[in-house]
Parts: structure tokens; C-alpha cells; sequence
């Protein structure tokens, strides 16, 4: 795919004029000359505005500033930056996005010499972050990442910190608090939170145990941010999560139980959204929360295939779940799902086609907002579940309420049959459960493949 040649220039946005309340932005996107990017530069871009509109900035301009090496000090070059800040002082943005890691010499030098404040991706992405956690331990892995990135960045001026909103407090909010805190409040205060987040990995590990007891099958959906992973979950679950077409509008996790068609019951699982370059310190702080995708029976990766980008993006997760020590290519728990075909040319509706049908990899086409693609991907997951799990019979005593409250609370009760004579239990067992409960209560199994081979010889 041919690259389009940027002008260089910034960039007018249309999104209407900004209200007095309404704060403004200005994106600066580096391009570097050396090495072309991967993706095509109007994607980069547009995602950048995205994640600036996610927690309500107005986009003023964005500029696309061409750089041959790295400068040490300003990243882009000294007449770039002379540019760009004889038009930020015209504009008086609210704040200037770098739409980019920067050091914090970097940042500090860019606010000196634009006179105005500055974030760069990482710090813009936090900002979403925090505004989007909701739940105890949400709030305290955004608190984490935050304070390790600050952390490295206590030589600046914080003047700009100085109102009260949501956020990750690098525009105001919660991290206001540790503005005046020196390095060692601040380690004591990641220490603090660091314990507070292994309770929180504790109780999960408790609850996943717990589940382990009763089994359901935990299906996890993964995926890059704003793929359409909540519209699916809601599809699914009729749950009413937060979905919009915006940059991680899923922060914190949500998980609902879901019957697939043959009966079986799982729990479906929403995560955060991925995205290209995300901090290292932003994955370890939401580890906790990530781990449920390495332990899932099953992962659902939604890929937002209307995006003329999608497989960059598609590699942008399989470079995190690696991170995660989750091999994608010899992993047989994930299925793709090539989400919203419905705006996709027939062409490329057909190529997809072709793929999910003789690719390697389980494939499901769908249109999550309209509900397309569901029977074919309730009945993909059910083959997953259903591996290591055997379908059986037990004919029981009625007196024996033990074993079936066993039954109950280890395997999947499919049906069940009382009489006067027997309690006839239809149930769902992993193998070692089921040479537990034959063990224990000295109970001899059928099962169903058995069953129909009987009725057929008695025919």
C-alpha cells in the first residue's frame, strides 16, 4: 500500500467551534523522514484526534512535523518547532499533543518554548484513562500508571495543574495530589498501591478458583480500542455497557453469564481495548486485569475490519498478547472476528470469505451493531467449550441429595428427571472432575454417545 505524501502542514478540522467551557487542542504528529511508518499517516492521525476527542478536546489543528533524526532535546527540529509555535500563540490551545513518547527533557523544553502546556501519547492516554475507570481497582491501576509515569518527570513545572476534573492529572484531577510530593512520597505512595493491587489479584485469583468449582467456561474479548468489542458484548449479553465510537469507552472489566446454543453456560468477558505503542508501565500497572486473558477457555480477538488499517491494528494486539505470553499462532483458544462487514465493499466482503474459510485460523465474519454473525459465532465457541468436557448420564438414589448437590456445584446440570425410583442428572464434567465424583459416591456414568449406541443395538 502506497504511502500518501504529507504536505507538512497543519491541518484545519471542521468539528465546529469550540464552546467557552469546551477546552481546545493543537496535535503535533511527528513523521519521520528516515523511516516511513507502517501505517498509513492519515490513520495515524485520525486515531490522534480520536483519543483527543475521547475526553472532549477540541481539536483546533494538527500538524504533521517532518523530522529526519531524532533531536535529543525538542524531538523535531528547531525550526519546526519555531513554526509551530508562532501558530500555537495565534491559536492559544489549551494544551499541545505530541502525538508521540516524549522524555521529559523533551516535554519540558517543548513547553518552554511553546509557552504552553504539552502531553504526549503516553500522558494523553492516561488522561482517557482516568476518566474512564470507574470501579475500586480500575482507579487504582490508573493511580499506579500515572504516578510511575510522573515519577520521571518531577523536574517540570506544574503550574498547569491547577483545576479540579477527571482525569489522570496531567490536564487536572486526581493527580493533583502529588503535585508537591518529592520522589520518595511519591515511591511510597507506588508501593502502596502496588500491595493494594496484589489484594486485588488475590481476590481475583479467589473468584477464578471459585469459578473453577462451579465451571463455566471464561470467554475473553480482546481487541484493539474502539473495535467494537463492547457493541459485541451488548449484542451478546443484552447487558448495556458503555459503548460509543470512542477510544477505550470499556476502561474497566465487565463479565456476564451467556447461554450458547446447546445449553451451556459461560461467562462473557469485556476488557479494555488495545492500541499501537501502548506504555510498557500502563500494561504492567493493568496486568491484574489483563490476566484474565491469559487464563480464558476461550479468546475472541474483534477486528474492526471496516479500518483500511485493520491489520496493522490486528499486529498491534498480537504484539501486546505476546506480552502477555500468549503465542498467538499456536494458541487454539482464539477466534477472529472480523467485525462491522456490513461497511465493507463486496470485494473485500469476499476476500474475507475466503479466509475465514480455508485460513488456519477460526475465523467468523459479523456486524456486531446489527446483530449479524451471531448464530455462526455461538456455535464456534460452543466447539471450544465443549473440548475436554464430557456429556453424561447418572442415574442417582432420591435420598443421595450429596451427590447431586456435588454435580451441581462442580459440573454443568443439563437436565434432570426425578422419580420415585432414581434421580436422573444430564450433566457436563471435565474428566477429572468426573473421576472425582465416581470415586467419591461410587456412582458408574453413561455416557450420552453411549447411550444413543445402546439405543440403536436395542433397535
Amino acid at each position: 500500500m502506497k504511502q500518501k505524501k504529507p504536505s507538512g502542514k497543519s491541518h484545519h478540522n471542521t468539528f465546529g467551534s469550540p464552546s467557552e467551557e469546551q477546552e481546545t487542542a493543537y496535535i503535533v504528529q511527528p513523521l519521520s523522514t528516515a523511516k516511513p511508518p507502517a501505517r498509513l499517516i492519515e490513520d495515524v492521525v485520525e486515531e490522534a484526534e480520536g483519543l483527543a476527542r475521547a475526553i472532549n478536546l477540541q481539536v483546533l489543528e494538527t500538524r504533521i512535523a517532518k523530522y529526519g533524526k531524532i533531536n535529543p532535546s525538542t524531538f523535531i527540529g528547531k525550526g519546526t518547532v519555531e513554526k509551530i509555535g508562532a501558530q500555537t500563540e495565534t491559536l492559544e490551545p489549551s494544551v499541545i499533543i505530541v502525538n508521540q513518547s516524549l522524555s521529559p527533557v523533551q516535554q519540558r523544553n517543548l513547553e518552554n518554548a511553546w509557552k504552553a502546556k504539552v502531553i504526549d501519547r503516553t500522558g494523553l492516554i492516561l488522561e482517557i484513562f482516568g476518566e474512564r475507570a470507574r470501579t475500586k481497582e480500575g482507579r487504582l491501576q490508573v493511580e499506579l500508571a500515572a504516578l510511575e509515569y510522573q515519577r520521571s518527570r518531577l523536574v517540570r513545572s506544574w503550574t498547569h495543574l491547577e483545576r479540579q476534573r477527571g482525569g489522570a492529572g496531567f490536564m487536572g484531577g486526581p493527580g493533583e495530589r502529588q503535585i508537591e510530593l518529592d520522589r520518595r512520597l511519591i515511591s511510597e505512595r507506588i508501593t502502596k498501591l502496588k500491595k493494594e493491587l496484589r489484594d486485588v489479584r488475590r481476590t481475583r485469583d479467589l473468584g477464578r478458583k471459585s469459578r473453577e468449582r462451579v465451571p463455566y467456561p471464561i470467554i475473553s474479548l480482546v481487541g484493539y480500542t474502539n473495535a467494537g468489542k463492547s457493541t459485541l458484548f451488548n449484542c451478546l449479553t443484552k447487558a448495556g455497557v458503555f459503548a460509543e465510537d470512542l477510544p477505550f469507552a470499556t476502561l474497566d472489566p465487565t463479565m456476564r453469564i451467556l447461554k450458547l446454543p446447546n445449553k451451556q453456560d459461560v461467562i462473557l468477558s469485556d476488557t479494555v481495548g488495545f492500541i499501537a505503542d501502548l506504555p510498557t508501565h500502563l500494561v504492567e500497572s493493568f496486568r491484574a486485569t489483563l490476566e484474565q486473558i491469559i487464563t480464558a477457555d476461550v479468546i475472541l480477538h474483534v477486528i474492526d475490519v471496516s479500518r483500511p488499517d485493520y491489520r496493522q491494528q490486528k499486529d498491534d494486539v498480537i504484539t501486546i498478547l505476546e506480552d502477555l505470553q500468549v503465542h498467538y499462532e499456536s494458541d487454539d483458544r482464539i477466534i477472529e472476528l472480523y467485525n462491522k462487514v456490513d461497511k465493507i465493499d463486496e470485494d473485500s466482503y469476499a476476500d474475507l470469505r475466503r479466509q475465514c474459510t480455508f485460513g488456519k485460523r477460526r475465523g467468523v465474519m459479523l456486524s456486531a451493531l446489527k446483530g449479524q454473525g451471531m448464530d455462526t459465532l455461538l456455535k464456534e465457541i460452543g466447539k471450544l467449550t465443549a473440548a475436554g468436557r464430557t456429556e453424561i448420564i447418572f442415574k442417582l438414589k432420591p435420598e443421595d441429595g450429596k451427590a447431586l448437590a456435588w454435580l451441581y456445584a462442580h459440573g454443568e446440570v443439563i437436565e434432570k428427571k426425578a422419580s420415585e425410583k432414581e434421580t436422573k442428572v444430564k450433566v457436563r464434567l471435565h474428566e477429572s472432575e468426573l473421576q472425582k465424583f465416581t470415586s467419591r459416591f461410587n456412582y458408574k456414568s453413561i455416557s450420552t454417545t453411549e447411550r444413543k449406541s445402546r439405543k440403536k443395538r436395542s433397535a
